[in-house]
């Protein structure tokens, strides 16, 4: 199956101005939100520094980290699992729920389950698992996939939802209340929590010294998933480890100011080992990632906690939304995450981005993201991986830009043109007037002007 290029994607997404504008505005709200969380901190600065210092040295004694991490988790009753892949990863998932002849499952937010396509995965082998995060819940009901990694269904409005669970849970037809609609949630996934024989979880945290690890929710359905079944399954990529538990401290700091803008997210759950009578497995997982650490570019994209921050901010997300990014992890951070998995199939992502810069500058754990765009593009190039229509026209740039007679009388044309001519500019040939309106022509450029004022 052929996959949508982000221009042709986001192209779509804009045709509803008012939707597009709406997305807009709203991520925004979440990202001032960030800035005042952020503002009361007088030394958030120093947190940053930290969080990046502990992540890097970690990173860079990964294999120690982790095999300290296992020594603990299996003195600790918990069973560990290794995954190479997607593929292990759900090989080893569907192996505990047969083995352990399970019907039902319960399932919170983790962006390392929707990597993996997890749902999808055990869903055709005929069983049943449910999100419990209301996002995810909606998206999934919707038989979509999640558009940010932190408000999964942010894409959709009230309405969108009211006809959702109209359809699927027999919700009232027309009513968009808010507290109505999760009520009517809240209430179907009860049932399903009590019923539920195995809890699947992803992991925020995972402590070398402790072999514990600690799962962020503002719902609670972490926690009520896993204290109601008899097995909890915890799903973790091995960048998620730091050193020691008072480590901790940092991060639980940076990471819901940095996503919501909230002092600290709603339940912060720490495991440490299975109570009497259940099992707890940990299932940690590479997937690509010990290949992005041996890209000595591109390693520092490990460092990430899954705030979205970059999201909120990123002028091109916030106008083309998450699903025109093709990818579980959308945005400026999956930009270059996801090449390092398929250059190929995610060579149009690093080019989403206006290299604004506003992604690295808001980024709790001090990621250059808007250089590794940067740095991505120069690789995928490289590679072949670019439409011969751009690299043509990115050469002509070149040498243009280059030429400094050559560049004076190409903008002596194009004023000339956009004056006498605005129509060979002002149509649909042309790119950029869809969407924009052109400016007016100056009568000098810049540099004659300056020559005359000086």
């Amino acid at each position: 199956m052929s996959v949508k290029q982000h221009a042709e994607a986001a192209q779509e997404f804009i045709k509803d101005e008012a939707r597009t504008d709406w997305h807009d505005e709203t991520l925004w709200f979440v990202r001032h939100k960030r800035d005042k969380a952020v503002n009361t901190l007088p030394e958030w600065e120093i947190l940053r520094d930290w969080a990046s210092r502990i992540k890097n040295h970690t990173l860079s004694n990964l294999d120690y980290y982790l095999r300290s991490f296992e020594e603990k988790v299996a003195s600790n009753g918990i069973i560990i699992h290794w995954a190479s892949d997607a593929e292990d990863h759900n090989r080893i998932i569907h192996k505990i729920i047969a083995d352990n002849k399970i019907e039902k499952i319960v399932k919170s937010k983790s962006m390392l389950t929707e990597e993996c396509h997890l749902n999808e995965y055990l869903q055709n082998k005929g069983i049943q698992i449910l999100d419990t995060d209301l996002g995810e819940y909606i998206v999934q009901l919707r038989k979509e996939s999640p558009s940010h990694i932190v408000l999964p269904a942010i894409h959709l409005k009230r309405q969108d939802v009211s006809e959702t669970f109209h359809e699927h849970l027999n919700t009232e037809k027309g009513n968009y209340d808010p507290q109505y609609l999760a009520g009517s949630a809240r209430h179907h996934l009860r049932e399903r929590f009590i019923e539920s024989d195995l809890a699947i979880t992803g992991v925020n945290f995972a402590i070398a010294e402790s072999g514990s690890f600690v799962v962020c929710t503002n719902e609670g359905n972490a926690d009520m998933g896993v204290h109601s079944a008899g097995i909890h399954i915890a799903c973790m990529g091995i960048e998620k480890l730091i050193p020691k538990t008072e480590h901790l401290g940092v991060f639980l700091r940076l990471l819901a100011r940095s996503a919501t803008g909230q002092p600290i997210t709603t339940y912060s759950s720490h495991f440490n080992k299975p109570r009497p009578g259940q099992q707890m497995h940990v299932v940690i997982v590479d997937n690509g990632r010990s290949r992005q650490l041996g890209r000595a570019d591109f390693r520092n994209s490990l460092k990430c906690i899954r705030c979205a921050a970059c999201f909120n901010t990123c002028p091109v997300y916030r106008r083309s939304g998450g699903h025109s990014y093709h990818s579980t992890v959308a945005g400026p951070i999956g930009s270059i995450l996801n090449p390092n998995l398929d250059m190929k199939a995610n060579s149009d992502l690093p080019f989403a981005s206006t290299l604004c810069g506003s992604c690295s500058n808001v980024c709790p754990v001090k990621i250059d993201i808007h250089e590794q765009l940067w740095k991505w593009r120069q690789v995928i190039v490289a590679n072949g991986y670019v439409d011969k229509g751009k690299k043509a026209g990115m050469q002509g740039m070149a040498w243009v830009l280059s030429n400094p007679q050559v560049y004076r009388m190409a903008g002596k044309m194009g004023r000339w043109i956009m004056r006498t001519f605005p129509f060979m500019l002002n149509n649909r040939l042309n790119v950029w007037y869809k969407q924009r309106e052109m400016p007016r022509a100056p009568e000098k450029s810049f540099r004659d002007w300056f020559k005359e004022n000086k």
